[in-house]
């Protein structure tokens, strides 16, 4: 029902328990930071978006604990650029477009060895009226239908975890009456289009799509649990492509000056990332967000979206579009 949190399975690293009593939910220490990260060698993550912001920033932390990282980039030049900076040990870059069906096909068919770890990371915010090369709303298209393609794809290659970093701009979002035809509107960019509206839906999608998956997860026991972040107000490239894809070079310039002064830094950002990839044991679901006022900013902490987030109805009817849009059947 809407607003309620159903009781998930706990799962760490290589383990799962069996449902927990409210009483015996895990809790994530206060004060958590990557210093708290165990040796991570022979683990294997695959972050999208992964050069620059908090993307960058968790693969930068994973590979100092001894973890293979994926990353993927659109440019490869980019992508080639961070492997060097990242010191180009344990650490593979990988060919990605979110906005391409065919280029999500194409990556996912190059990955042909387990990992246990999938890190959801990619996306743009609040651009003006766009469409993916397959007719998407850009925000719906990159920030969920790309995503929800890609792990569909790779499905069978996650042993442990798929974390999907989701926003507190999900509390801007609703899908109308949360009819398919609905969603199905707005997925095309159809009707009168609201940037942030825009990505609102696209963040609140994110957590429809954690929760949803982890019911299918204990349905269909497909042995990884589903976990949801959000990094509060961090200094990433993300508040810049707003304004770049407007021409707007003034408002650019401010952000990056609030950024500077009021935003945390991107590595302290990546913290319920790497904590979500990493800390266990954790109930599937969770969702982890910073512990400061208004969860701006802080050490990783367990929290709860909008109620919205748990509406059952909701999750399903945005999972059938999302598997008629983008052709691709979990099970």
């Amino acid at each position: 029902a809407a607003g309620s949190a159903p009781a998930w399975h706990a799962g760490g690293q290589g383990f799962k328990s069996p449902q927990l009593h409210v009483s015996s939910i895990p809790t994530i220490p206060r004060g958590w930071n990557s210093s708290n990260i165990g040796d991570l060698t022979g683990k294997k993550f695959l972050i999208t978006g992964g050069t620059s912001g908090i993307g960058k920033e968790a693969a930068r932390e994973l590979i100092r604990a001894g973890a293979h990282v994926t990353i993927t980039a659109r440019d490869a030049i980019k992508g080639e650029a961070t492997a060097v900076e990242l010191g180009k040990k344990n650490i593979e870059v990988g060919s990605l477009d979110l906005t391409s069906l065919e280029s999500i096909q194409n990556f996912a068919k190059s990955i042909t060895s387990v990992f246990d770890v999938l890190i959801l990371n990619a996306g743009v915010m609040a651009t003006p009226l766009a469409h993916t090369k397959d007719g998407f709303e850009l925000q719906l298209g990159t920030n969920h239908l790309g995503h929800f393609a890609l792990a569909g794809l790779l499905q069978s290659k996650v042993t442990e975890r798929i974390v999907s970093v989701a926003s507190q701009a999900h509390r801007l979002g609703n899908f109308g009456d949360g009819s398919r035809e609905e969603i199905l509107r707005r997925a095309k960019g159809l009707g009168v289009y609201k940037p942030w509206g825009a990505y609102g839906d696209s963040k609140l999608a994110n957590l429809l799509f954690t929760n949803e998956l982890q019911r299918r997860i204990m349905k269909n026991n497909w042995g990884f649990n589903a976990y949801a972040v959000h990094p509060g107000y961090s200094n990433t490239n993300l508040q810049s492509v707003s304004p770049t894809m407007r021409g707007a070079s003034a408002e650019a310039r401010v952000t990056a000056a609030m950024n500077a002064v009021i935003a945390q830094s991107a590595s302290r950002g990546a913290l319920p990332t790497l904590c979500a990839a990493t800390h266990s044991p954790l109930v599937g679901a969770s969702y982890i967000g910073p512990d400061g006022w208004l969860e701006m900013r802080g050490f990783p902490k367990l929290t709860r979206a909008a109620g919205i987030a748990y509406d059952q109805e909701l999750a399903a009817n945005l999972w059938a579009v999302s598997e008629e849009l983008t052709g691709i059947t979990w099970g």
